[in-house]
């Protein structure tokens, strides 16, 4: 999975290694471990032999960090090759894109499939979880008498994530199926609008406009 998200972020731009580390970081969020450069770079390797990214030298007017190596001012592109082997991926519906890591990846780049693929990956994952809870209620039913405390405290927290996350995986294929976007939420996880205002522009709809200061006046 680390090969199509390389690829997907190259499509936006060439970048380094440490470009590419940060990236990868701030697009899949929590859903992937940190990524090293140990696993980073031996996938870039493989990725330029099989001819869908090349290399070439960073320009003396890139700014890069201080004691970077020679390997970290390399720059990667992706090549025509890429791009189709990309679009093959992320058409991809089987049973690995229902799993977390596969699933995180793909619902990454969901903005570049079309709804009937990302129904399919949905979908694939709804099952995938619902398969987990009833697992999970199956452990707590039969086997609770016999848990210690924190085991099945464990097992009632699994079981909690595995139901929120089909709620969430329910509100997610509505929307696909009514051609709605999910809708942005604040920082306070509020239903808003589906993007944030930009600064200094129109508020949100559905929130006051701020109030007019009054002037200050003394009690008697």
């Amino acid at each position: 999975m680390l090969e199509l998200a390389i690829l997907g972020l190259l499509q936006e731009a060439p970048m380094h290694g440490y470009e590419l580390r940060k990236e990868l970081a701030t697009k899949l969020g929590t859903l992937r471990a940190a990524i090293s450069y140990g696993t980073l770079y031996p996938t870039l390797k493989r990725l330029k032999l099989a001819g869908w990214i090349s290399e070439a030298e960073a320009n003396n007017n890139e700014i890069v960090p201080p004691m970077t190596s020679k390997r970290g001012r390399v720059v990667y592109k992706i090549t025509a090759e890429g791009k189709e082997r990309f679009a093959e991926l992320i058409a991809a519906t089987g049973p690995e894109t229902y799993d977390d890591a596969g699933f995180g990846v793909h619902m990454a780049f969901f903005s570049r499939t079309d709804t009937a693929t990302r129904l399919r990956i949905l979908e694939g994952r709804r099952r995938r979880v619902e398969e987990r809870r009833e697992g999970l209620r199956e452990i707590l039913a039969r086997a609770a008498d016999r848990l210690d405390a924190y085991t099945l405290e464990l097992q009632r927290h699994g079981l909690d994530a595995c139901e929120r996350e089909v709620r969430w995986l329910e509100e997610l294929i509505t929307n696909e199926r009514s051609g709605r976007t999910p809708a942005f939420r604040n920082r306070a996880g509020l239903p808003g609008t589906t993007s944030p205002a930009p600064a200094g522009g129109t508020p949100p709809t559905g929130t006051a406009p701020p109030e007019t200061p009054r002037p200050h006046s003394d009690r008697p």
